[in-house]
């Protein structure tokens, strides 16, 4: 079985991460977790993906976007998956 080519990068317990995972979800993409660092300064992994330290960030190997903020995210998602973008 292969990898998933959506990555999200997320805290445990985080609201605005659980948001992009509604939506994920929503639209029945696989996807991979990876739970990082809650202390901000330690997120190196996120800052060298996205060149911030946010979360959630997420990368999609299918469209090669890397990107940050649970808004942005969703918009994304909605745009590239969602009924108008359905791929």
């Amino acid at each position: 079985m292969s990898e998933p080519d959506i990555t999200l990068y997320r805290l445990q317990a985080c609201p605005y991460c659980e948001r992009v995972v509604r939506r994920l979800n929503q639209y029945d993409l696989d996807y991979r977790s990876r739970f990082i660092e809650p202390m901000h300064s330690d997120r190196d992994v996120v800052k060298r993906l996205s060149g911030k330290r946010t979360v959630p960030a997420i990368v999609d190997e299918n469209t090669g976007v890397t990107m940050s903020e649970s808004a942005n995210i969703v918009e994304y998602l909605d745009n590239t998956y969602g009924e108008e973008g359905a791929a």
